[in-house]
Order: C-alpha cells, then sequence, then structure tokens
C-alpha cells in the first residue's frame, strides 16, 4: 500500500510509453493502483510521463531504451522479467511511414526499422513475458496492433502488413495462452489524435483524441475481449473491406481518397 492507501500489487509494463495512447494508458493504470515500469525511446518525454503518473501516488519505474536495439532490448528484458512479476504486458510502440506527398515509394530503410519495431520487437518481447506468465498461471497481454490489419491501406502498406502480423499473432497467442490462465487482447484503433497519425495521408475518419481511446482500451482489457476494435461504424468498415472481393474494396478506397 503507498501513502494514499493504494494497493500497488499489480505490475504493468507499457512499451512506447510517450506515445498518445501509451501515454494515456500510464496514467490510466497509474490512477487505478499499478507499479508502472514506461519504456520510451525519448527520455525527456519519458521523464515527462513518469512524473504525471507519480503525482497520482503510483510508483513508477523509467525504463529510457531504443527497441530497434535488439541486444540492448533483450538484455533489459531478461533483467526486467528476472526481478519482477509482471501482471500486465501493453506492447504499444511502434512506426508508421507512407509511400510519400507524390506517392514515390516507401524508403528501405524506414521499412526495415518499422518491421524490426513493429514485427520482430513485438514478437520477441512478447513471446519471452508470455512463456513466464504461463509458468505461473496468471497475467494479460494487450497488443496494439491497428484497423490498418483487415486491409492493406495504398498510403501505408508496410505499415498495414505489420499491423495485421501482430493481429495473427495475437490471436494465435490467445489460443495458446487461455488454457495456462494468461488473458491475450488484440487492440484495433481507428484514427487516434496523435503526431504519428498528424503525418499519415489520406483522410481520418471519426478521429477520437488519445484519452478517449485509452478508455476503451481499458475496458476492454477489463472485460477480458480477444479483439478490442473501435470506433465504430470505421471498425465495421474495414471489417467489411476484408470481406469485399478485392476489386471493389479496392475501389471503394479509391473513391474515399486513399
Amino acid at each position: 500500500m503507498n501513502s494514499n492507501g493504494t494497493d500497488l500489487s499489480k505490475i504493468l509494463l507499457i512499451t512506447g510509453a510517450t506515445s498518445a495512447i501509451g501515454r494515456e494508458l500510464a496514467l490510466h493504470y497509474a490512477r487505478t493502483g499499478f507499479t508502472l515500469h514506461l519504456q520510451g525511446r525519448n527520455p525527456i518525454a519519458l521523464d515527462q510521463i513518469c512524473s504525471e503518473c507519480a503525482m497520482t501516488g503510483a510508483q513508477v519505474h523509467s525504463h529510457p531504451l531504443d527497441l530497434l536495439d535488439q541486444t540492448a532490448t533483450s538484455a533489459w528484458l531478461d533483467k526486467l522479467v528476472g526481478e519482477t512479476c509482471i501482471d500486465l504486458f501493453i506492447a504499444n510502440a511502434g512506426m508508421n511511414i507512407n509511400t510519400g506527398p507524390n506517392q514515390s515509394g516507401e524508403l528501405e530503410v524506414e521499412i526495415i526499422q518499422l518491421l524490426d519495431l513493429n514485427i520482430k520487437a513485438t514478437v520477441l518481447m512478447t513471446n519471452k513475458i508470455a512463456q513466464l506468465m504461463k509458468s505461473k498461471g496468471a497475467g494479460q497481454i494487450a497488443l496494439i496492433s491497428s484497423l490498418a490489419a483487415y486491409y492493406g491501406l495504398p498510403d501505408t502498406p508496410s505499415y498495414s502488413a505489420s499491423k495485421a502480423a501482430v493481429k495473427a499473432y495475437g490471436e494465435g497467442l490467445r489460443g495458446w495462452l487461455a488454457p495456462f490462465g494468461v488473458k491475450v487482447s488484440v487492440v484495433m484503433p481507428g484514427y487516434v489524435q496523435s503526431a504519428m497519425c498528424d503525418q499519415m495521408p489520406g483522410p481520418k475518419p471519426f478521429l477520437l483524441q488519445p484519452k478517449q481511446a485509452a478508455a476503451i482500451i481499458a475496458q476492454g482489457l477489463a472485460c477480458n475481449r480477444a479483439r478490442i476494435s473501435f470506433p465504430f461504424p470505421l471498425n465495421f468498415g474495414t471489417w467489411w473491406l476484408a470481406v469485399l472481393p478485392a476489386r471493389i474494396s479496392q475501389f471503394i478506397l479509391a473513391k474515399i481518397g486513399y
């Protein structure tokens, strides 16, 4: 118990805690009694969100680290899981790239970074934490995918592919871990106001604020929902893009400005 009488027995790890959704999730769980381990690449931004969470009375641990450094990430995670028992892991770190304002195409170096972060780092970290949760018979994992996982968007093909990979991985993980008492949810947000979102080309219908998105995600995790996709009707529309014949889906996307 802390000085405010809050139970700090549950431990949360969030990657990408300095992003729009990441910081709002950190603030939400700080207010609900979790001890927080927050990872971010920008030390100044990370210090800021850690301070805000600490002001709620939460115990907060800062982990400034670039997850693209696989050796450093592996060593850090080994040390962290060796010293603490993570109850909730939110794999939120990620990046986006696009085909450029003149549709010149994605840059090879950026594609490699995106795949290394969005898929490789996410899967390797999650696998290690999943193994530990499985051994203790408890825990919860949230993988942040995207509605772009349903159907590849022409402006962001690599991002769409990476989030489709995260979606499929999370779905498989849930089936594997459910008999062992470990919960897994795939989170598929639509457009959420952020610097990354601002840089994305194309229309952004049903744009949400980060606090709204975090509240929806936290509620879905509390209910152990397999898929937390939002907002409606954008989630419904993107689901149909995956179901319809490809020529119709491509026609629809072209008509609405993608």
